[in-house]
Formats: C-alpha cells, sequence, structure tokens
C-alpha cells in the first residue's frame, strides 16, 4: 500500500486541507458507477487533474434520502446498468492513492452486511473516510470505534437548524472534518446561499476543532469563493457536476472542466 494512503484517513484529510493553495479545500462528489463504472473512473481522474483536494465518492442506492432528484436520477440510472458496492469500492481503490476519498453511503448499506465488514472492506481500498447522513449521533459510537480501528474517518452532518448544544454534540466527536449542510432539504442547486450562511459557518467552526466543510446547494464559482469567505475550510459540489456528466456525450470532460471553474475561483489570488 502506497505510503500515502497508509497514513490514518483523518491525517491524510487534515493534510489535504492545510495544503490545498486554495482559500477552502475543494471536494467535489461524483457518483460511483456512473454513467458506468469506466466513465467514473475517468470523471475522478478528471477531478484530480483539475484541482481536486478530497473526492467525495457516492454509492448508488436505492433510496438516497439525503439527495435531491440530480442524484437520485444518477444513482437508479447506475443501478438499473448493474452498479455495486463492490464497483464503488473499485473506484475508491483507484483513486485513493491520488487524493482522499471519503465514502458517501447510507446507513443500510452498513448494517446489512455489518459495520465490522462493512469497514473493513472500505479500509481495503486506502479510503480516508465516510458520511453516513441517515446514522443518527446516538447510534454513531457502534460504528465509530470500528472506524477508528480501521483509521476511516466517520465524518458527521450538522445541519443549518442544529442547536448550538446539538452541533457542540456533533462537533466534538467530528473526525476529518464536518460535514456542514447549507439549507434545508436535500442536494440540489440553488440560486443563491441562504441568508445568514455566514452565521452557520461561524457556529459550525466555534463547536469543533476539525476544519468544517460546506454543501448541499453550492453550485457556482461564485457561490463556492462566497462559501470559502465565509470561513468554510472546505467547499462541497456535487449536484451541478452530477448533472454535467449526465448531460455530456463526453461526461468526464464535462465534468472535469465544472471543476477546474471551481478551482479557479478558489485561488488565492485571482
Amino acid at each position: 500500500m502506497p505510503e500515502a494512503v497508509a497514513r490514518s484517513g483523518a491525517e491524510r484529510l487534515a493534510s489535504a486541507f492545510s495544503r490545498s493553495g486554495k482559500i477552502a479545500a475543494l471536494m467535489p462528489y461524483m457518483m460511483a458507477c456512473f454513467p458506468s463504472l469506466e466513465e467514473s473512473l475517468r470523471i475522478g481522474q478528471a477531478y484530480i487533474d483539475a484541482g481536486a483536494d478530497v473526492i467525495e465518492l457516492g454509492v448508488p442506492y436505492s433510496d438516497p434520502l439525503a439527495d435531491g432528484p440530480v442524484i437520485h436520477e444518477a444513482a437508479t440510472a447506475a443501478l438499473a446498468a448493474g452498479a455495486s458496492l463492490g464497483g464503488a469500492l473499485e473506484v475508491a481503490r483507484a483513486l485513493a492513492p491520488q487524493v482522499p476519498v471519503v465514502l458517501m453511503c447510507y446507513a443500510n448499506m452498513v448494517f446489512a452486511p455489518g459495520p465490522e465488514a462493512f469497514v473493513e472492506r472500505l479500509a481495503q481500498t486506502g479510503a480516508c473516510g465516510m458520511i453516513v447522513p441517515d446514522l443518527p449521533l446516538e447510534e454513531a459510537p457502534a460504528v465509530r470505534w470500528i472506524c477508528d480501528a480501521h483509521g476511516i474517518a466517520l465524518v458527521p452532518l450538522a445541519a443549518p437548524t442544529s442547536s448550538p448544544e446539538r452541533m457542540l454534540e456533533i462537533g466534538a466527536h467530528a473526525e476529518g472534518f464536518l460535514y456542514t449542510v447549507s439549507v434545508l432539504g436535500t442536494t440540489g442547486e440553488r440560486s443563491s446561499l441562504l441568508e445568514g450562511f455566514a452565521e452557520i459557518v461561524r457556529r459550525a467552526k466555534e463547536s469543533t476543532e476539525v476544519p468544517v466543510a460546506i454543501g448541499f446547494g453550492i453550485s457556482t464559482p461564485e457561490q463556492a469563493r462566497q462559501a470559502a469567505e465565509a470561513g468554510a475550510d472546505g467547499v462541497i459540489v456535487g449536484t451541478r457536476l452530477v448533472r454535467a456528466a449526465a448531460e455530456s456525450e463526453h461526461p468526464a470532460e464535462a465534468a472535469g472542466a465544472v471543476v477546474a471553474e471551481l478551482t479557479a475561483a478558489l485561488a488565492r489570488e485571482r
């Protein structure tokens, strides 16, 4: 296993944030095995070539409750074409030596085979962490200790409606980074960021010692820059990229071009 992958997931993520060279780390999302396994591998490489600091890798799932219609449709198409967890892990294994990979999955995927078996398979790919949006904080300890044993960072989500007490509790257990949701509802493109967005970022940063990454609703270079200037340590963009891949005859080129635009927007000097 390459030395870079042999480090713990939390260490690799910390390095990605501190060495991004941008005003905030760029963390593009991609759907594994969409529009095919081979094309998703090309999309991931295009992300890396265009300046991605961390890749959030979604696993196709039939009931993705946190995802809006664009990502849901991509998951449905991938599943119809034969996508599987094994395929998603193959994508993670291919990309992980070059960039930290965080798997975005759902609790049923983790608990059906058992957390130990699931996390062990994930760790063998060299991935850094995993996000489980439907895993309640109260049930997370059953998974967290297994993740810790395998060097996988269990990344929690904090909602804009979280009370100060809840935010502190979530932030205290965050590993790798704190995924802070910028809007109510599911993933998707928005015309503008929420009023009071900077306050959401401030509350999140005060609740934790790990970097704060903002996701849900960020789709344009201008919004990415706005999120970074509001204090976010990382910016997560998903729906815009999945849509670019879905609408193009050359998915990797199209998605890579969007990542390049986001990279330029997050440059320290423009």
